[in-house]
């Protein structure tokens, strides 16, 4: 019994060996000389028009479903798939975002909280789940103000003020 729950922890070892290539590959395998900066494919498959940031948040998507089978909570998950819409949307805005995509590096934010996650479970929880939480309520805030404001303004347009006062 003892030899298959160190085969088991051996074989998460190496998943979390080949995430950790691809993550290096998606978002550092590639040196800016004299900057000590480095980007990856993950930037240079955005610039493709359309297809490229779509195949780039599918090859991410990977890790993501990795780190669900290797136990990572469902607060991390989300957090994990909060890092990746970001990386989708704004790496969709030509240039602009895969230049931003080069910078924020979606992969390795999600490679840091799938081993924080099987390090520490408890403590990656409890910061992935305030996270989770506040970035609810800041949308929860945003769709509260969209509402004022398409209320306020239809109601102006309904019920304009009388001329002269």
């Amino acid at each position: 019994m003892a030899t298959t729950e160190v085969q088991r922890d051996e074989r998460k070892e190496l998943a979390v060996r080949r995430l950790d290539t691809l993550g290096y590959l998606l978002d550092d395998a590639i040196p800016i000389p004299g900057t000590g900066m480095r980007f990856g494919l993950d930037a240079v498959i955005g610039l493709i028009p359309g297809l490229g940031d779509v195949a780039g948040v599918v090859l991410s998507s990977y890790i993501v479903l990795q780190a669900a089978r290797l136990g990572a909570g469902a607060s991390v998950l989300l957090r994990m798939l909060l890092n990746l819409l970001i990386d989708g949307v704004v790496g969709a805005i030509p240039f602009l975002g895969d230049l931003f995509d080069a910078g924020w590096k979606a992969n390795d934010r999600n490679l840091r909280l799938l081993h924080r996650a099987l390090d520490d479970p408890h403590a990656t929880r409890r910061s992935s789940t305030a996270m989770v939480l506040g970035v609810g309520l800041v949308l929860l805030a945003v769709l509260a103000a969209t509402v004022v404001l398409a209320w306020l303004a239809i109601n102006a347009v309904l019920h304009p003020y009388p001329a002269g006062g």
